[in-house]
């Protein structure tokens, strides 16, 4: 099926502050993640490259050693084994890609498109 209506996936908390939605294509994964500010996820690194896109509110991440505010209409790009992590200065909403696909979140890869 070629669409997915994201309203209709059930949300979890796969960390304290972080409500998300989940679901993957044949290839990557995709998170719809809802923030409270002061939330956090603590560094750590795995084999997919990831790119985080802030819609609505601010995040700090940090990416390799370097860190930066990213607000609306921001992207951070973590490239594929690279230390980051993030922080929530405020209550948002952010979108998520992991390419190649991600099968340790919920909705991969039994949830494939």
């Amino acid at each position: 099926m070629p669409f997915v209506d994201t309203t209709q996936i059930e949300p979890y908390e796969r960390r304290p502050g972080w409500l998300g939605r989940t679901f993957s294509s044949p290839s990557m994964t995709f998170a719809y993640w809802r923030f409270s500010a002061g939330s956090s996820i603590h560094q750590h690194h795995h084999q997919q490259e990831e790119v985080w896109h802030v819609v609505e509110g601010e995040l700090q991440v940090t990416v390799g050693g370097e860190t930066r505010v990213a607000g609306p209409g921001m992207a951070a790009i973590v490239p594929a084994d690279t230390p980051h992590s993030v922080v929530a200065l405020s209550d948002g909403f952010a979108i998520v890609a992991d390419y190649p696909l991600r099968d340790d979140v919920v909705g991969a890869p039994e949830d494939r498109l």
